[in-house]
């Protein structure tokens, strides 16, 4: 009679143990997870916070510490605006918005989706000499070729400017190349902050304006 008592016995005391062994496995897993993480984490040499995710995807070079940090300028700002308009907030580009003004590209630029713009600087414009660049913005049919070779009709994410060759809106082509946060358009001009996003276009400040060839 005493041997049902015992079994019974033992059931339960194994029913009691169960629990407590899945929960020391799962916590041991739960650890070897964040060990590996951990791991992953040192090997890489930083954190693997949502923040490093993202970094890739986050304007880079030196002109970018010239943009402002907050307000319709910033990169938040320009982010919510089509590019003329995100580009006549950014001081650095003020020569450039009056000339795609002047051109009459305004709503075209602002109308078109999933675009990219090589966008020059002041300065690059500075380096065109001044009678040359007064007779260029005087005239509009070659002021609008100069300008929609500096966009191409898609998307292009820094990986895509390693080795490449586009069609502008302007009908020739550009081509780039580089790495990492080191970029050159057709052999010439710089990428000095790339990877700006407006709400629909890319934009590569660049340190040159592009010429078609023709």
């Amino acid at each position: 009679m005493n041997v049902p008592i015992r079994r019974t016995a033992v059931v339960l005391a194994a029913a009691a143990v169960l629990p407590l062994a899945l929960s020391a496995c799962s916590d041991s897993s739960g650890d070897s997870a964040k060990s590996s993480t951990s791991d992953k984490a040192s090997a890489s040499g930083g954190s693997m916070s949502s923040g490093d995710v993202t970094t890739a995807d986050e304007p880079f070079g030196p002109a970018c510490s010239g943009v402002p940090k907050t307000g319709a300028g910033s990169f938040d700002g320009m982010a919510k605006d089509p590019v003329a308009t995100a580009a006549s907030n950014n001081p650095a580009l003020s020569t450039l918005v009056t000339a795609v003004k002047k051109a009459g590209l305004v709503d075209t630029l602002n109308n078109a989706q999933g675009i990219t713009v090589f966008a020059p600087t002041n300065d690059a414009f500075a380096k065109i000499p001044k009678a040359t660049l007064d007779k260029v913005l005087a005239d509009k049919a070659q002021l609008t070729k100069i300008l929609t070779y500096h966009v191409v009709g898609q998307a292009l994410a820094p990986k895509d400017l390693t080795k490449g060759s586009f069609d502008t809106l302007e009908k020739a082509k550009l081509t780039t190349s580089g790495s990492g946060e080191s970029y050159t358009v057709n052999d010439s001009a710089k990428v000095v902050c790339g990877n700006v996003k407006t709400a629909n276009a890319n934009v590569y400040i660049i340190d040159t304006v592009l010429m078609p060839s023709s």
